[in-house]
């Protein structure tokens, strides 16, 4: 007798049992379950435009795109239709396009990576005037677009006092790719940190027109550290891994060479890798995956900053220097982050123009 009421009992726990399985919990409300992967019902489709250094160009495309798959996974997106995705731009004249493209497939938020999207992403913007945009690293008044902006020159900052703290030729150089605010932002930001530790180091800086030519920033890079450079900061994206390149090809050639490259807007860590050694000695990261993943859970919270221009910097975490490994010593990067602070707090303002 006393086995059947078990039975019973536990047939009873059950039919309970899945009965609140199927019903769920809160926290469970507007998500599913498809295979292993948990769905939620509320993120959005997002994609992006990549300008012509590709998605794979090491630092800006890629940061971007790195965000969009992390945003994607962690809500069970899949990657193409009603997921995730992007589309490469392999000339200025597919911008159009390609956000056309993102658009008839019906994405809830689509991307335009870079400045020179600009009058692409507002042409395709105005046509669809219920469709999201996002656009990095320049500003629009589109009631649909959301413009993303960094404080590129606080991290540029910090990157020109590493180099100053650590250079011993006090000789340092700055490559950029084209002459424009965001580039120019970074140039800034390098001089003066440079300037703060010891306004007697010069910084030699140059400007090679464009974002993905790697010969010329191999070119650059070779002029510079021919004349005695023993640090450069780039921000030319994939124009930058030519002066990865140079580094590299004088590193192996003469292993005690005293040689270093600062990477931008990803950690270019595994990019100075040389044998044994590694001629990376920090990034400046800029966290553009951070910021597109930030848009896209407005996004889902009909929360859209469309029309509106969103500066992230330091204090918002999403401007800071990658983990040098051991290039720069404990005491080096213990007076960064005293110099990191005082520019959260307002006690330094760093310029945005290279000019003042």
């Amino acid at each position: 007798m006393r086995k059947s009421k078990l039975g019973l009992a536990l047939a009873m726990m059950l039919v309970i049992g899945g009965l609140l399985g199927a019903c769920g919990t809160d926290k469970d409300k507007g998500k599913e379950t498809t295979g292993s992967s948990e769905v939620n019902e509320n993120a959005v489709s997002v994609a992006m435009v990549t300008d012509t250094g590709g998605v794979d160009d090491k630092s800006f495309n890629q940061s971007a795109w790195k965000g969009i798959e992390e945003y994607g996974k962690k809500n069970g997106l899949e990657k193409g239709d009603k997921g995730y995705d992007y589309l490469q731009s392999n000339d200025a004249s597919e911008y159009e396009t390609n956000l056309n493209r993102l658009v008839r497939r019906d994405f809830d938020v689509v991307y335009g990576i870079g400045f020179l999207l600009k009058d692409a992403i507002e042409t395709i913007a105005e046509q669809n005037p219920d469709a999201m945009f996002g656009l990095v690293d320049e500003e629009s008044e589109v009631e649909n677009v959301a413009s993303i902006m960094f404080k590129e020159q606080e991290g540029s900052f910090l990157a020109g006092a590493a180099a100053a703290l650590m250079t011993k030729s006090d000789k340092i150089g700055f490559v950029g790719g084209m002459e424009i605010p965001v580039i120019e932002r970074f140039h800034a930001g390098f001089v003066e940190g440079v300037a703060a530790v010891n306004p007697d180091i010069k910084v030699d800086v140059q400007y090679t027109g464009n974002f993905d030519k790697a010969e010329d920033g191999k070119a650059a890079a070779n002029r510079m550290y021919t004349s005695g450079v023993d640090i450069i900061f780039h921000a030319a994206g994939g124009t930058g891994n030519g002066v990865f390149s140079e580094a590299k090809e004088r590193k192996s050639a003469n292993p005690d060479e005293y040689i270093w490259v600062i990477g931008v807007d990803s950690d270019q860590y595994d990019e100075g890798q040389v044998g044994d050694h590694n001629i990376t000695l920090t990034s400046m990261l800029k966290r553009v995956d951070l910021s597109v993943i930030s848009v896209a859970e407005l996004a889902e919270k009909d929360e859209f900053p469309g029309g509106e221009i969103t500066r992230y910097g330091i204090a918002e975490g999403m401007i800071e220097l990658a983990d040098s490994r051991g290039a720069i010593p404990q005491d080096v990067l213990d007076k960064i982050d005293e110099l990191s602070k005082q520019i959260v707090d307002g006690e330094i303002v760093v310029s945005a123009d290279p000019k003042k």
